[in-house]
């Protein structure tokens, strides 16, 4: 899988991948405050995305449930 990484200047850095469906998955990593924003594209929509923002707390609870630790735990 290939992630791209994108600086926005005086915003944080964007993350975003194509899943195996062929949806693309973005992580906006704001510079400050922590927050982050998930946003995907729209099914019914190909011009349109879906989003929601996450607090640091709510980013590292997803992350948890989407197995960060053991990614974290195979890595070491």
């Amino acid at each position: 899988m290939i992630i791209e990484r994108t600086i926005l200047p005086g915003v944080g850095v964007r993350h975003a991948f194509t899943t195996e469906q062929g949806r693309r998955i973005t992580v906006v990593e704001y510079r400050a405050g922590g927050r982050r924003d998930v946003v995907h594209d729209d099914p019914h929509d190909p011009d349109g995305t879906i989003g929601v923002t996450l607090t640091p707390v709510e980013a590292s609870a997803l992350a948890t449930l989407l197995g960060f630790p053991e990614l974290v735990a195979v890595a070491a």
